[in-house]
């Protein structure tokens, strides 16, 4: 006797798309990875702003979709913002799209999203595909507390003093690059950070995917990521946590307590060094005189 199939025969019938702000999430490079939702949005769509046109009008061609296309990238993101909000007012239903993923995230549909927001109209998130969460989770580094950085400044010198910046983050950094720069990159990581734990995650969900693990020093001597093509994820560990000295936290609670009351500097520096707030507190009012 055959088995019942636990799941229904049919997917769940679409809703209607009602008029306002869709921010879709689109194939990373599996076009497989469109989801039923995001169908069902674009095949509404009165107007579709995407980053690049042509990328766009392959994606909706490749499901038998056509739509009004509107350029939305970083020279046309006021001029888009700006038809959007005209659109949504009079009822329509527009669909902001990046070249690939989700869009806002590094992105200049952030423009549009932020603009349609403050106007009062209604936005709704579309997710799917994002190679930021792929990156993470295929990486094999601890994904519970995560700081995503974006892509870093072109120069050595911009992207080590932002990387200094990060240091002392006690998250996993997520990144994006650009295979040109990814040597570089990786040297200043390697740099300033040490020999984390790292992953460089490229071509996720092609054919050719690709994910090299190791310490960053060893990652940005690797002859295996010479020259590689297209955006890339890099994904480096949090730093081992070192605990403050009881002259830190003194020193700490001294310049708190010169702004804020005793409580609030507690906080603060529990905060900041992840220390105890209560032994904090009674430190504080140890050093203020009422302990």
């Amino acid at each position: 006797m055959t088995e019942p199939s636990p799941f229904p025969p049919t997917a769940p019938p679409p809703r209607p798309v009602s008029p306002g702000l869709y921010l879709v999430s689109t194939p990373i490079g599996n076009l497989r990875d469109m989801t039923l939702r995001a169908l069902d949005v674009l095949a509404a769509a009165d107007l579709v702003l995407a980053e690049d046109t042509r990328v766009s009008a392959k994606l909706l061609s490749a499901y038998g979709l056509k739509a009004r296309l509107e350029r939305c990238d970083d020279h046309a993101s006021a001029h888009a913002a700006e038809l959007a909000i005209q659109r949504i007012g009079e009822g329509a239903v527009v669909a902001l799209v990046s070249d690939a993923g989700t869009p806002v995230v590094s992105d200049p549909g952030f423009v549009v999203a932020r603009a349609v927001i403050a106007a009062g109209l209604p936005v709704h998130p579309i997710p799917g595909a994002s190679s930021l969460l792929a990156a993470l989770v295929l990486s094999g580094l601890p994904a519970d507390r995560v700081l995503f950085a974006g892509f870093l400044p072109p120069k050595s010198a911009g992207r080590q003093a932002m990387l200094a910046e990060l240091k002392g983050a006690r998250q996993t950094l997520v990144f994006f690059e650009s295979g040109p720069r990814l040597r570089a990159s990786l040297t200043d990581m390697a740099a300033v950070l040490g020999p984390r734990p790292a992953a460089v995650c490229r071509e996720l969900t092609k054919m050719f995917e690709t994910c090299v693990r190791g310490p960053l020093d060893a990652l940005a001597a690797d002859p295996a990521l010479d020259g590689p093509k297209g955006e890339i994820v890099v994904v480096v560990g949090p730093g081992e946590t070192e605990t403050a000295s009881a002259a830190d936290a003194d020193a700490a609670l001294t310049e708190a307590m010169a702004r804020l009351a005793p409580g609030e500097a507690a906080s603060e520096v529990s905060r900041a060094l992840d220390l105890p707030r209560k032994a904090l507190y009674r430190r504080a009012l140890e050093l203020q005189g009422r302990g």
